[in-house]
């Protein structure tokens, strides 16, 4: 099976797929004819199984000791339930500041933010930790260097066809061949496709959050 009919059945993006190999907790063997990897029913379910514990935010070094035989399913789940009960008391003591900024009923101009994150900071010394928003900011940017070098590259290799096109036009008799030049001026043309496909799939990694898979785990 190929990792696309993996990706498809399992509803796991090749690139997680990927990522959870290089973690070695998935080791697809080796097709001998090519070389390619081999996918079957054993990684299917494995890819199922962390699956499941990723969706209930279980660590991948937890997953790791389970699959290793060091941990049980049990085990795996009462130390995640003490990380799920301090996360809990994290976001009730956020609701809970939330809660008194809604009954202050006051305008953004005249909040005291330094009084409150002087506050929160002292929240955070005794072991609270709070959502922190600003990790996404700047996500808008990561579109801006896959679009730059695609219209770069569609912009150079629009010029060469209209080089050559112009250089057919200006000299027929001197120009290559009619079949060749259809060849010649096909490649920058095929190059300009490539170039777009590769942007939507970038476009779809960033929107899908990809891009940050390695660093969530």
């Amino acid at each position: 099976m190929k990792i696309n009919e993996v990706e498809a059945q399992v509803g796991i993006t090749k690139k997680n797929i990927r990522f959870y190999e290089e973690q070695g907790l998935l080791s697809p063997r080796r097709n001998s004819e090519n070389g390619y990897r081999d996918y079957g029913p054993e990684e299917v379910a494995v890819l199922r199984q962390i699956k499941l514990l990723r969706k209930l935010g279980v660590p991948l070094e937890e997953i790791r000791r389970m699959q290793a035989g060091s941990s049980t399913v049990a085990d795996g789940m009462r130390r995640h339930l003490v990380t799920l009960e301090r996360e809990r008391r994290n976001l009730e003591q956020s609701m809970e500041l939330c809660r008194g900024l809604k009954d202050r009923e006051v305008r953004l101009a005249d909040l005291d933010a330094a009084a409150l994150l002087a506050e929160m900071e002292e929240l955070e010394r005794s072991g609270t930790t709070f959502l922190n928003k600003q990790v996404g900011d700047r996500k808008p940017i990561r579109y801006v260097a896959p679009v730059v070098v695609t219209v770069l590259m569609t912009a150079l290799m629009a010029a060469v066809m209209a080089l050559m096109l112009w250089a057919f036009a200006r000299n027929p008799a001197g120009a290559p061949p009619l079949p060749l030049m259809v060849v010649l001026v096909a490649i920058p043309a095929a190059v300009i496709l490539g170039v777009v496909l590769a942007l939507v799939q970038r476009v779809r990694e960033i929107g899908k959050g990809e891009i940050d898979d390695a660093k969530n785990y």
